[in-house]
C-alpha cells in the first residue's frame, strides 16, 4: 500500500508495476466502491499479467468515505473525484516517491460506474492521458468534458444493462475517438460467468494497442 499526499487529501493506493512494464493504468472506482473492489482488483491482476502497471486508488479519504456510506453524496460529486484523479495523475507524471520509475510512463485510466465520468473529465483536463477504458460507466456524468477528450476511449457495457448501454451509446457519439464493446448477457456488475474475464481481455488489448 502507498499513500499519495495531494493538496487537499491523503489517499491510499495499491501500486503494482510488473518487470518491463511500459505503461501504468490508474483505476477510478465508482458508486460506493474502493480500491478493494474485487472486480477492479481482478481486472488489475489481468492487466499486470499482460505487462501493464496498475494503481488502484481511493479517491475519497477515510473520513469522506464514512460520510459517503451514510449520505451517498460524494460518490456522485464528479467534480471532486475528477480533481482528486487529476492530482494523482500529476503525481504519477512526476514519479512517485515509492516508485520513481513511474515518471514518464504512458498513463491510461480505467473507470467504473461514476468513476468513468471522473476518468473522462480528467482525460479532458490532462491531454497526456493515452487511453481510457470505461466498465459499465456513466460517461453522461462527464457532461461538457466529453467532446474535449482526445484519448482513445473503450466503452465496455453489459448487453443486459439497457439503461447504461443507451447512455454509453450517446456518449460514443460525442467522443472524438471511441469504440463500444458489448459483453453479451452481462448485467451492470458483470457477475455472469466469463463476463469479467472478457472485460479484462478487452481492456488489456486496448491499453496495449493504444498506450
Amino acid at each position: 500500500m502507498i499513500t499519495l499526499r495531494l493538496r487537499d487529501a491523503e489517499l491510499a493506493g495499491d501500486l503494482a508495476i510488473p518487470d518491463g512494464a511500459t505503461s501504468v493504468v490508474l483505476f477510478a472506482h465508482g458508486s460506493g466502491s474502493s480500491r478493494l473492489s474485487p472486480r477492479n482488483r481482478a481486472v488489475a491482476e489481468g492487466l499486470n499479467a499482460a505487462g501493464i502497471g496498475t494503481l488502484l486508488i481511493d479517491l475519497l479519504t477515510r473520513h469522506e468515505d464514512e460520510v459517503d456510506r451514510v449520505t451517498a453524496a460524494l460518490r456522485f460529486d464528479i467534480e471532486l473525484l475528477t480533481l482528486r484523479l487529476i492530482g494523482v495523475i500529476d503525481r504519477l507524471t512526476e514519479g512517485l516517491e515509492s516508485a520513481p520509475h513511474t515518471a514518464g510512463l504512458p498513463i491510461g485510466l480505467f473507470g467504473a460506474s461514476t468513476g468513468a465520468a471522473a476518468a473522462l473529465a480528467a482525460a479532458a483536463a490532462r491531454p497526456r492521458i493515452g487511453a481510457v477504458v470505461s466498465r459499465g460507466g456513466r460517461p453522461d456524468l462527464a457532461g461538457p468534458s466529453l467532446p474535449r477528450v482526445h484519448a482513445p476511449v473503450l466503452l465496455i457495457v453489459g448487453g443486459a444493462d439497457p439503461e447504461v448501454l443507451a447512455l454509453n451509446e450517446q456518449a460514443h457519439r460525442q467522443l472524438e475517438n471511441s469504440e463500444i464493446h458489448i459483453v453479451s448477457g452481462a448485467t451492470h456488475l458483470f457477475e455472469e460467468p466469463g463476463a469479467l474475464e472478457e472485460v479484462t481481455t478487452q481492456a488489456a488489448d486496448w491499453f496495449n494497442r493504444t498506450l
